[in-house]
């Protein structure tokens, strides 16, 4: 065989793939099918959350402590600024979702938090205007991932431990070679003994034997100047923020992270329209940019202030919402997948990179994956 692992897409999930498998010593091939850090996908757009009180299901966290542990282990061997841990809130009624669950993961794990009320968090960040009845889970853990620079992070990584990175090479098709796998491109053919498939949005055409009913939403990030300007949102005085309201729908915004000129970010979490990576609408429209102009009055009245601009972004979602990591069902022996991680998987690349390292290498992991298994909707 001429590599070892061939891996399929180079973003989030995948360039860590690569980079954790060039250092052990594996001979990599790494395929894209788009230029370096592209926008077309899911791991773009400047800033990602992370958070450790995971309201989602406690079962993430053993993950998200491995996770952090490696976002620092990058920025040493890179010196690439990946993380910024200015602290988080999850804002809502009580016996919310976002609220109750992080606090169950909280307690389970003993991770540090705070629980404020209403007053103490108009006290604390005077930004905020919640509701008397609402109250948020603070942990000073939680903060900023940046997408690009990962990304950049991994790939440096990957090619300084001699892997082979192609891109704007797009896969047609890959097929069983002997006991490994012969990968069709493009521009030409490869083998490997194993092959790990990270294809972001394009999960649903590139896996479609998969077994998982995977569907792509359209999502909008946008960002605002605030009234008055971004001092009072910058990383040292505002932390990240997931807001849930009466009807269960989820906003959620980040410090100031650019520059005097360069606004808040904000977003609705799961609000899109389904699409594919194909067929998306990247045109951001007006009504869209009032909708949320709207919903910021309502909660921090200094914004929305003046729109400055607003980018899609995919979401490849699973029908409980859970990721899908594990040996593809059809082709165990040589096959890994990472897909479907529903618009909140992206602070788990690190320790993702390391879990498809162990897959492809080794046949299993000792990271607890069970929750991500592909063949759990069977």
């Amino acid at each position: 065989m001429a590599y070892d692992v061939i891996v399929i897409g180079l973003g989030g999930m995948g360039s860590a793939a690569a980079a954790h498998l060039a250092a052990r010593g594996a001979r990599v091939l790494g395929l894209e099918a788009h230029r370096p850090l592209h926008d077309l996908g899911s791991s773009h757009g400047g800033s990602r959350m992370t958070r450790r009180s995971y309201f989602e299901d406690p079962s993430y966290v053993p993950l998200l402590l491995r996770a952090y542990e490696l976002y620092e282990q990058v920025e040493r061997d890179t010196g690439r600024p990946v993380a910024t841990l200015c602290g988080g809130l999850m804002i809502g009624a009580p016996d919310c979702r976002t609220v109750a669950g992080a606090l169950r993961s909280a307690h389970q794990w003993d991770l540090p938090h705070e629980l404020l009320d209403a007053k103490e968090l108009r006290r604390r960040f005077p930004l905020f205007t919640p509701a008397d009845h609402e109250v948020a889970l603070y942990e000073t853990a939680a903060g900023v991932l940046r997408p690009e620079e990962t990304v950049a992070a991994h790939l440096e990584l990957a090619a300084r431990h001699g892997a082979e990175l192609r891109f704007e090479e797009p896969v047609t098709r890959w097929v069983p070679y002997g006991d490994g796998v012969s990968v069709r491109t493009a521009l030409g053919t490869y083998t490997a003994g194993r092959l790990v498939v990270c294809p972001g949005a394009w999960a649903p055409e590139l896996l479609a034997d998969l077994g998982v009913p995977l569907t792509v939403e359209r999502q909008l990030t946008y960002w605002f100047q605030p009234d008055g300007g971004t001092g009072p949102y910058l990383p040292g005085r505002q932390p990240v923020f997931i807001w849930e309201d009466a009807a269960g729908a989820q906003s959620y915004g980040f410090p100031a992270l650019d520059g005097p000129e360069g606004g808040v970010k904000v977003a609705f979490f799961r609000e899109g329209e389904v699409c594919t990576a194909r067929t998306v609408d990247r045109t951001v429209h007006d009504h869209e940019v009032q909708d949320m102009a709207r919903h910021l009055r309502r909660h921090l009245p200094t914004l929305p202030g003046t729109f400055l601009k607003a980018v899609t972004c995919l979401y490849t979602n699973t029908p409980d919402q859970h990721f899908v990591i594990g040996r593809h069902p059809a082709q165990p022996e040589t096959t890994t997948v990472a897909c479907g991680f529903s618009g909140h998987g992206f602070k788990f690349v690190t320790v993702v990179g390391e879990i498809l390292a162990d897959l492809a290498l080794e046949g299993a992991t000792r990271h607890p994956i069970a929750l991500f298994s592909p063949e759990r909707t069977a």
